[in-house]
C-alpha cells in the first residue's frame, strides 16, 4: 500500500523516476488480491506505463512490470508489455509463456515457444517445463517429443522438471513404456521425476511397477516426500498389500509426512479399503486437520464392512460438525441405506439431499436408484429416474435398467433400452452384463450379442463373460465356448464361469481338462473360484484322483481353511465317498457355514451312513450352528431311507424333524416341501404328505412331480392325474421325470386311453423325447389291461431300441396274465440283453410254473446252470 501511495504521489509530481517503478512493481505484487485489482485495471497506469520509452529499454524493470501482471491475471497488459520490449531476454519469455499457460492459452504459449525458437533464442529449464506443460494440456505427443530433442541436444535432459514433463506428457497420452523409457535415460536424483514415474505407474494400473519403483528410490536415491506416498498407499489399497502398506506407513513416520492432509488421508483409506475399519479410525482421530476426502474414507470403509450403522453415525457427526459434504460422500452413504433394515434411514436421507441440493446431482441420483431398488422399493426407484428429466444420461439408464433387472423385470429393462436408443443416447455397457444376466430366451440374448458385436464391446471382460454364460444358461454350450475362445485376455472370472458352464451341462470331462488349458496360460493365478468350480466337476464325476489333485492346489494357495474352499472340497469328498476325507477337511476348517455342514450330512446319508447323518445333524442344532433347507432335506433324504429298514422309526424321526422344520419356518420353501412329501411317501403316510405339500409357498417342478409320484406309487393314480392337471394350470411345465409319474398312475388305474395321449402329449405340447423309462411305463399300462399282443407290437415300433427295462416290464405282465408265447419273445429278448443276470429266467420259468409245464420250467433251470448264473436266494429283516 506504501509503493502505491508512492506511486500516486510520484503521478502527481512531473515525471516517475526509473528508480521509483521498479519498487512499485515489486512492492504491488505481495499485496493481497484485493489490493492488486487496484493496480491491475487501473486505465492510468498503463498507459502510462507504456508512454514512457526511457523505461522501455530498462529490461529489469520490464520484466519487473511483466512479472507483476502476469501474478495478477493481467494477461493482455502484460501482453502489450512484452510487445513493447525491443530486445526480451529469455526471463522476458519465461514470463509470457507461463502467463499464458496460466490463462489455458496452451495454444498460444506453443506458438510463443515456436517464435522464440525461431529467433534462434535459447530456452532454459523452465522455458522446457512451461513449454511440456502446453503440449500436456494439448495432448501434442510430437511437440513433447520435440521440446525433449532440443532439451537433449541442449543439456537440459536431466533436468528434474523437464524429464518430469516429459513423463507427464507420456503418461497423460497413455503410453507407460515410452515414460519409462525417458526416466531410465539416465540415472535420477530428482524427486519431481520420481514422483512422476511412481504416481504415472500406479494410474496406468501398473501397480506392482510401481511398487517397485518406490522400494528402489528409498535404496539411496531421493527421500520420498509428501507428494510421493499418496500414491503408494493407493496401489496397496488397490492390491489389498495391508503389510506393505504398514510398511510405507513407517516410512511416512520416518520422514514427518504422516501429518500431511493428502498423506494422512491416503493412510486412511489404504486401511479403510483392507477392512482394518477400526484401525482406520484410529488414523483418522489422529490427524490434526480433516478434509472431506479423509471423511469419506473412512465411510467407504465401514460400508465396504458392512457396518452401515457406524457408517450412518459418522455422516451424521459431519452435518452436525458443519463439515464439507460432496456427492462422493452422499453416494457412500447412500450405499451404507441400500439394506432393507435401514429402510427409514434411507428416507432420511434422502428428505436431507433434497434440503441441500444434491438431489440435481446425477451421480447422486443414480445411487438413490439404485439404493431403492437394493431395498425392495423399486417404484420409487422408478420415480427418482422420473425426476431427473433433462438430468439423464447413459448412466442414469443404466442404473435404471440394472434396477429392473435385479427386480426380474426383464420387459421393462428391454422397453427403457430402446427408449436409450430413440433418445440418441449410447448405452453405458455396466447394464449388460445385468440384461444378460436375466435373459432365458435365446432370441433375447442374441439380440444383445448382435449389440456388443457392433459396438465392439464383446472383448470387456465383464460383457464377454456375461454372454458366454448366458447362451450356457440357454442350453447353447458350443456357441458359449466360441464366445469364450474369442475373449483376448481371460481372466480367472471367465475360465471358472466356462468350467461351471461344462459341468452344468454335463460334460465334466470337458470342464477338468478345461482347467489344464488354464494352467498353460500364463498370467493367470489360481484363485478359490476357479478351483472351486473344477471341485464341482470332480464332485459330478465322483472323479476322487482329480479331486485330491485340486486339493493339493488348495493347500499351495492357502485356501483349503477358507469357508468358501472347505465347503467345496467337503462337498466333492462326500459325493466320492470318502467321509474320512470329507470329515478331517470339516474338522481343519476354523468356521463352519451351512454349506460345508450340509455337505457333510448329505455325504452321509448317500453314502448310507444314516445314523451318522442324523447324529451330525444333532450336533449341528445343539451347537447352535444355523442350518439351512438344503441340510434338512438332506436329512430328510436320510430319513427317507431309513425306512426300508425300519419304517416306524423313520416315520417318528420324521415327523420330530418337521416338527423343527415348523419351529424354524423352512416348511413354505418348496426343497423342504418336496423332501416330506418324498419322507413321508416312503413312510406310506399319504395323508402328512399333503400337508407337507399344502405348506409349500410356491410349489416348483420338483414338489408337483414329488406329489404325483407319491400318489402314483401308492396306487391313486386318478388323484395323481388331478395333481398333474392342477400344476398345468399354476403354470408350472413338466420334464421328463413328471411323465414318468404320471404314466405310473395311468397304469396303476387302467388307464389306457389317456396314457397314450400323454405320451403323444410329451413330445406334441413339451417337445420332450420319451425315454426307457416312458416307453416301460407305457407297456406297464397296456400289460396290466390284458392286451398284451398289442404291449409286444407297440415296443416293436418304439423309435428307439427297446433295452432290458422295456422287455422285463412285458416279461412281468406276461406272468401276471400268463401268456406263455408273448412271454417266451420277451424272456429270449431280455437274456440277450441282460445275460448274466437271472431275473429273465426265473420270471420265465414262473410262467411255466404258472400254467403247469413243469418240463419247460426244469429245461429253464438247466439252462441257467449251464451258464453259470445263480438264482439270488430271497432274505429278509427279520
Amino acid at each position: 500500500m506504501k509503493a502505491l501511495t508512492c506511486h500516486h504521489f510520484l503521478q502527481q509530481s512531473h515525471k516517475t523516476s526509473q528508480i521509483s517503478l521498479p519498487t512499485l512493481i515489486s512492492s504491488s505484487v505481495n499485496l493481497p488480491n484485493h489490493e492488486i485489482i487496484r493496480f491491475k485495471k487501473p486505465k492510468s497506469y498503463t498507459p502510462m506505463f507504456l508512454k514512457t520509452k526511457s523505461l522501455h529499454s530498462n529490461l529489469e524493470f520490464s520484466n519487473f512490470l511483466l512479472r507483476g501482471y502476469c501474478k495478477a491475471s493481467g494477461f493482455d497488459y502484460a501482453l502489450k508489455v512484452f510487445d513493447k520490449i525491443p530486445h526480451p531476454d529469455i526471463s522476458s519469455w519465461n514470463l509470457i509463456i507461463t502467463s499464458q499457460n496460466q490463462s489455458s492459452r496452451y495454444a498460444d504459449s506453443w506458438g510463443t515457444f515456436c517464435r522464440l525458437h525461431s529467433l534462434c533464442f535459447y530456452p532454459n529449464e523452465f522455458t522446457y517445463g512451461n513449454a511440456l506443460s502446453a503440449c500436456i494440456a494439448l495432448n501434442f505427443v510430437n511437440g513433447g517429443k520435440l521440446l525433449y530433442s532440443l532439451a537433449l541436444k541442449h543439456g537440459f535432459s536431466l533436468d528434474g522438471y523437464v524429464r518430469s514433463g516429459m513423463i507427464d506428457l507420456f503418461l497423460k497420452c497413455g503410453s507407460f513404456s515410452n515414460a519409462l523409457r525417458v526416466f531410465n535415460d539416465e540415472s535420477c536424483v530428482n524427486v519431481v521425476c520420481w514422483n512422476a514415474i511412481i504416481s504415472g505407474a500406479i494410474k496406468q494400473n501398473e501397480d506392482y511397477v510401481g511398487l517397485n519403483l518406490f522400494r528402489k528410490m528409498c535404496r539411496g536415491f531421493p527421500s520420498p516426500n509428501r507428494f510421493t506416498f499418496p500414491s503408494v498407499f493407493a496401489a496397496c489399497a488397490k492390491l489389498q498389500e495391508l503389510e506393505l502398506g504398514r510398511m510405507v506407513h513407517g516410512l511416512a513416520v520416518k520422514y514427518g509426512e504422516q501429518q500431511d492432509l493428502v498423506v494422512g488421508t491416503a493412510i486412511v483409506d489404504l486401511y479403510a479399503k483392507c477392512g482394518q475399519v477400526n484401525e482406520a479410525m484410529k488414523k483418522f482421530s489422529q490427524m490434526p486437520i480433516r478434509n472431506v476426502v479423509s471423511w469419506t474414507a473412512v465411510i467407504t470403509g465401514f460400508v465396504q464392512k458392512g457396518e452401515f450403522q457406524a457408517a450412518l453415525r459418522l455422516f451424521k457427526e459431519m452435518i452436525i460438525l458443519n463439515q464439507e459434504i460432496n456427492n462422493y460422500t452422499v453416494t457412500s452413504v447412500l450405499s451404507a441405506c441400500a439394506n432393507p433394515m435401514l429402510f427409514r434411514e434411507s428416507f432420511q436421507v434422502h428428505c436431507w439431499i433434497y434440503k441441500t441440493g444434491f438431489y440435481s446431482d446425477p451421480t447422486v441420483k443414480n445411487s438413490l436408484i439404485n439404493m431403492y431398488s437394493k431395498i425392495g422399493a423399486i417404484e420409487l426407484s422408478e420415480q427418482v429416474f422420473v425426476d431427473m428429466k433433462d438430468l439423464m444420461n447413459p448412466s442414469t439408464y443404466a442404473t435404471m435398467i440394472t434396477a429392473f433387472c435385479q427386480d426380474g423385470r426383464l420387459e421393462n429393462a428391454f422397453s427403457l433400452l430402446k427408449r436409450n436408443f430413440l433418445e440418441g443416447l449410447t448405452p453405458d455397457i455396466s447394464c449388460i452384463p445385468s440384461l444378460l444376466s436375466i435373459i432365458n430366451l435365446l432370441e433375447l440374448g442374441e439380440q444383445v450379442h448382435c449389440y456388443t458385436l457392433k459396438t465392439g464391446v464383446l472383448f470387456n471382460h465383464l460383457v464377454g463373460c456375461s454372454l458366454f454364460t448366458m447362451y450356457s444358461k440357454c442350453g447353447y454350450l458350443y456357441e458359449s465356448y466360441e464366445i469364450f475362445q474369442q475373449i483376448p485376455d481371460k481372466d480367472n472370472v471367465s475360465w471358472a464361469s466356462m468350467i461351471s458352464g461344462f459341468t452344468g451341462h454335463g460334460y465334466a470331462y470337458r470342464a477338468i481338462e478345461l482347467f489344464r488349458e488354464m494352467l498353460l496360460v500364463e498370467d493367470v493365478i489360481l484363485d478359490e473360484t476357479t478351483l472351486t468350480a473344477c471341485l464341482a466337476a470332480c464332485s459330478s464325476l465322483r472323479f476322487l484322483k482329480a479331486g485330491k489333485e485340486i486339493h493339493g492346489f488348495f493347500i499351495r494357495q492357502g485356501d483349503q481353511k477358507s469357508v468358501y474352499g472347505g465347503s467345496s472340497l467337503v462337498n466333492m469328498y462326500s459325493r466320492c465317498g470318502d467321509l474320512r476325507s470329507a470329515k478331517r477337511v470339516f474338522d481343519m476348517m476354523p468356521f463352519k457355514d451351512q454349506i460345508s455342514c450340509s455337505s457333510l450330512v448329505s455325504g452321509y446319508a448317500q453314502n448310507g451312513y444314516i445314523k451318522e447323518a442324523l447324529h451330525l445333524f444333532l450336533d449341528l442344532i445343539s451347537s447352535g450352528l444355523e442350518v439351512n433347507s438344503f441340510t434338512i432335506s438332506s436329512v430328510l433324504g436320510a430319513v427317507g431311507d431309513l425306512n426300508h429298514s425300519d419304517v416306524e422309526k423313520g416315520l417318528r424321526i420324521g415327523i420330530q424333524l418337521h416338527a423343527h422344520i415348523l419351529k424354524l419356518g423352512f416348511e413354505s420353501e418348496a426343497s423342504v416341501g418336496s423332501s416330506l412329501v418324498m419322507m413321508y411317501s416312503k413312510c406310506g403316510n399319504l395323508n402328512d404328505c399333503l400337508k407337507g405339500f399344502n405348506q409349500i409357498k410356491k410349489p416348483d417342478l420338483i414338489s408337483w412331480t414329488a406329489m404325483i409320484n407319491c400318489y402314483a406309487q401308492h396306487g391313486k393314480g386318478l388323484e395323481a392325474l388331478r395333481v398333474f392337471e392342477l400344476m398345468k394350470k399354476s403354470g408350472t411345465k413338466p420334464d421328463s421325470v413328471t411323465f414318468v409319474g404320471v404314466l405310473t398312475a395311468c397304469s396303476h388305474s387302467g388307464l389306457v386311453k389317456e396314457g397314450y395321449s400323454y405320451l403323444k402329449s410329451m413330445v406334441n405340447d413339451y417337445q420332450i423325447d420319451p425315454g426307457q423309462r416312458h416307453y416301460a411305463c407305457m407297456v406297464d399300462v397296456i400289460g396290466r389291461s390284458g392286451r398284451l399282443k398289442e404291449a409286444e407290437t407297440f415296443i416293436r415300433n418304439m423309435p428307439i431300441e427297446p433295452n432290458s427295462l422295456v422287455w422285463g416290464t412285458l416279461l412281468a405282465a406276461c406272468k401276471v396274465h400268463g401268456e406263455v408265447e408273448i412271454g417266451k419273445i420277451a424272456a429270449e429278448k431280455f437274456i440277450e440283453l441282460e445275460p448274466s443276470s437271472d431275473g429273465g429266467y426265473v420270471a420265465f420259468s414262473n410262467i411255466y410254473a404258472d400254467v403247469g409245464q413243469w418240463e419247460q420250467v426244469l429245461k429253464i433251470r438247466n439252462e441257467m446252470k449251464g451258464t453259470g448264473i445263480k438264482k439270488e436266494p430271497g432274505w429278509s429283516y427279520i
